[in-house]
């Protein structure tokens, strides 16, 4: 029995993404070109190889089977033809505005500089992990763990939050301060209340800014106090105009990931970031 190779690797995206839609977005093809060639592999096959789901597709015993025979070696061929393309398309990373600002944009120097092309992405993780695993984006930089089916991500970095204030609040109980927040929720806030407090808040956000540099520089102007990661804050910590209305033990901290589909690293300029980018994020003593 012969089966095409381009067969077997809409099989894999499909496998990979848990997703007709998102696998037809990985290989730009439409999604009845998909669901014909999945279909023509299980005939070829003789068995079926995905259940079909209101949201998805559930692969069978037969497709984990197949995906663990064939992945490694379509990965392999993937790699020595993608070494062999042009190299300049551009890679398509996501993560967190400040994060990716802050910290990532200028480790990216030497590759830019080198010819690389890059396009940014700003999000929240999980819409950016659906990106991600869609094939709208080559890599991103989680703050949650990737739990999507095939979505590789490896731990780079912790995130250290600190309460801070402006200096005229120094000494001051933080529930006496308006509370500057990233969201309604408070998200970054509650956990560290939680965590340095046991307990939740005990006042709603007087400022909600969706953006963490916003929020310092409210901070900055005497609006209130807020939780921010310490890559943020730090120098200005250390030249008097924060200051820490907490110093716990142990700071709450957060993971960050680098996460890239599986497959993905057969393209050139991505496995270039990526490497670059774990070497780069692991070498910074702390967040």
């Amino acid at each position: 029995m012969s089966v095409s190779l381009d067969l077997l690797r809409t099989f894999l995206a499909v496998y990979r993404t848990g997703s007709i839609t998102a696998a037809a977005q990985t290989l730009r093809l439409s999604q009845p070109a998909v669901t014909a060639q999945v279909k023509s592999l299980e005939a070829a096959l003789e068995r079926p190889l995905f259940d079909r789901m209101p949201r998805g597709v559930t692969p069978t015993a037969a497709a984990d089977e197949l995906a663990r025979r064939v992945a490694a070696s379509l990965d392999t061929l993937d790699a020595v033809v993608g070494a062999r393309l042009p190299v300049g398309r551009a890679v398509h990373l996501g993560g967190p505005a400040e994060f990716l600002s802050e910290q990532v944009v200028p480790m990216l120097a030497p590759l830019v500089r080198d010819g690389l092309r890059v396009r940014l992405t700003f999000g929240l993780s999980d819409d950016l992990l659906a990106d991600l695993a869609a094939g709208r984006l080559d890599l991103v930089v989680s703050t949650i763990r990737p739990r999507h089916r095939g979505i590789q991500a490896e731990p780079v970095y912790d995130e250290e939050f600190v309460l801070v204030a402006a200096a005229a609040a120094a000494g001051r109980w933080p529930d006496e301060l308006p509370l500057i927040a990233y969201a309604e929720d408070l998200p970054i806030v509650r956990r560290y209340w939680r965590t340095v407090f046991g307990r939740r808040p005990s006042a709603d956000a007087r400022m909600v800014i969706p953006d963490l540099r916003g929020v310092l520089n409210a901070v900055l102007a005497g609006m209130g106090c807020s939780v921010l990661p310490s890559y943020l804050c730090r120098a200005h910590l250390a030249s008097g105009a924060l200051v820490a209305l907490a110093e716990p033990e142990v700071p709450p901290i957060n993971t960050g990931y680098l996460a890239v589909r599986s497959g993905g690293l057969s393209a050139e300029p991505v496995a270039r970031v990526h490497a670059h980018l774990l070497a780069a994020i692991r070498a910074v003593p702390s967040f």
